[in-house]
């Protein structure tokens, strides 16, 4: 099986970016030189903004890496108002650069689309990079968490 790391992050980095940003460069380069070529992450959080980022920044110096982004929404790739489709402004969040996919999961609440998408995320691979506090009582990001541990795999938390 190739290897695989998925992100999953609270929604909120708490203005962290920095310093998260810096450890996030170390172990996603960390995985690359250990045989690792294939990173998925989702579109909802600053976690996920900022894993895409550091993965397209690494992708610049190791160019055989393949980014998967999952999408949870068409909305997440549609043009946000009537006139960027008249006028073609992108005032989206671009992924032309990345592979893209959506899970089936249209016929589930859509409050608990983004925890099974995060599920099949974690199906898929052998190492979870993650930015979870796991003091926090509830999360989506917790779960996420805890179901990794469930499954297996290796977990880096950058909290």
């Amino acid at each position: 099986m190739e290897r695989k790391t998925a992100f999953i992050g609270h929604r909120n980095l708490w203005g962290k970016d920095a310093k998260i940003r810096l450890k996030l460069y170390e172990e996603i380069e960390n995985q690359i030189l250990n045989g690792c070529k294939f990173f998925t992450m989702g579109t909802h959080g600053d976690f996920d903004k900022l894993a895409l980022s550091v993965c397209r920044q690494l992708r610049k110096i190791y160019k055989d890496i393949k980014i998967e982004v999952v999408i949870t929404s068409l909305k997440k790739i549609e043009p946000k108002i009537e006139h960027d489709k008249i006028f073609g402004d992108i005032k989206y969040d671009s992924y032309n650069d990345v592979q893209t996919i959506i899970y089936e999961i249209e016929e589930i609440h859509y409050k608990k689309q983004i925890l099974v998408s995060n599920q099949h995320m974690i199906d898929s691979c052998d190492t979870l990079i993650c930015f979870v506090d796991i003091n926090k009582y509830i999360s989506g990001a917790k779960i996420a968490m805890k179901y990794a541990l469930k499954k297996g795999l290796r977990i880096l938390n950058l909290y």
